[in-house]
């Protein structure tokens, strides 16, 4: 089955009740039994609900994986996948990542023993430096958060299966639309489903997906022990939003790619960061690991100063100024201030997260009235 067909079909069946086409929203907290432990399948909706299994084979499907499991954010799915490491293990991550993860990273897991090294890595061969007896977890973002730089997934995994460690990749700003993971080598695939998967900025939630039978049985148990589920009503609008992924995406990409072009020939632009370019440090890797090159783009000016990215980001009238990306609106974000403020400064800095640094997520509108917009705006 190809990928635009899974997205409407992958690990789909009718409702077996009435044939409905769409899963239902099964809004039940609890399930009958006929005697104790005889039920058909669900006894309680934080261990099992027919509508997020629905969604979690659907997961499953599109990122070419035997398991998926759902979570009430993207931080949710990511908590669950360091619950599966102990005290005194080590982590090799990417430096330029999502401030969100270097919080639940620095400020909760590094309290209950957990190393991270933060690492640069677009040249692949430096990981292998980094890793010792304690290592157990490589964790990869790639485009990454908000500079878009790409991470060779197969080189890592190399890495990864020569040290019988795991590695776990955020999939988030690519989608299983432009790469999969699990076919270059990944263990985890994690998503914010929030974002690109559900598409229209109306849900929060987290995905996982591992093809691993053992993996997955672990997962499971962290999902279902410390609860971190989401509810029928979000499982219902994500598999909604799978099924349109596909010419959601063809859209992003094709916006993504003319309003890139635009901003690079800027007289007033200093700056471009999107994986398209031909002069993109790991451009080759991208058109090797991708299918296209997203709708994601940071940039900066030439009067690169916080005042004017701030005076930029305000005046936007299409774009909106606001947190997250991928819906089918675009949206634009002063990551220093906003996504990534999380972080300190001086380590912002250090990946190129100046205070002048403008993220946007380029949506489905018209491409023009978006040009138009930054135009305006840029002055």
């Amino acid at each position: 089955m190809k990928f635009n067909t899974k997205t409407i079909h992958g690990g789909q069946e009718h409702d077996p009740a009435y044939g409905a086409v769409m899963p239902p929203i099964y809004q039940t907290s609890t399930y009958a039994q006929t005697t104790p432990g005889g039920h058909k399948g669900f006894e309680y909706s934080r261990t099992h609900n027919p509508t997020r299994k629905a969604l979690e084979n659907a997961f499953a499907s599109i990122e070419n994986g035997k398991h998926g499991l759902a979570f009430g954010s993207g931080l949710a799915a990511i908590d669950a996948v360091i619950k599966l490491l102990k005290p005194g293990d080590e982590v090799i991550s990417t430096n330029d990542l999502y401030g969100g993860t270097y919080r639940l990273f620095t400020k909760i897991f590094e309290d209950f023993g957990i190393k991270f090294h933060f690492i640069g890595m677009e040249n692949a061969d430096k990981v292998e430096g980094y890793v010792n007896k304690n290592t157990k977890l490589i964790w990869v973002e790639t485009p990454t958060n908000p500079m878009m730089n790409i991470i060779n997934i197969q080189a890592i995994s190399e890495v990864s299966k020569k040290h019988n460690l795991l590695l776990a990749v955020d999939n988030t700003f690519a989608t299983p639309f432009l790469q999969r993971p699990l076919d270059l080598g990944a263990d985890i695939v994690m998503h914010s489903a929030t974002k690109y998967i559900g598409g229209h900025s109306d849900l929060v939630m987290g995905a996982l997906i591992v093809k691993n039978d053992d993996l997955a049985e672990r997962l499971y148990f962290i999902q279902n022990a410390s609860g971190a589920v989401c509810g029928p009503q979000d499982s219902f609008l994500a598999l909604r939003g799978i099924k349109t992924l596909h010419v959601r995406m063809q859209r992003h990409c094709e916006n993504g790619e003319a309003i890139a072009k635009y901003l690079k020939n800027h007289p007033k632009i200093e700056k471009v960061y999107w994986p398209g370019f031909e002069d993109h440090p790991n451009h080759e890797i991208a058109k090797a690991q991708m299918d296209g090159f997203g709708g994601m783009i940071s940039f900066v000016t030439k009067d690169s100063n916080y005042a004017e990215a701030i005076k930029i980001v305000e005046n936007l009238k299409i774009f909106t100024l606001a947190e997250s990306l991928g819906g089918v609106e675009s949206l634009a974000g002063h990551p220093a201030s906003m996504t990534h403020a999380s972080i300190p400064k001086e380590e912002r800095e250090k990946t190129g997260v100046v205070d002048s640094l403008i993220r946007l997520s380029v949506g489905i509108e018209d491409v023009n009235d978006l040009i138009a917009d930054l135009e305006q705006a840029i002055g």
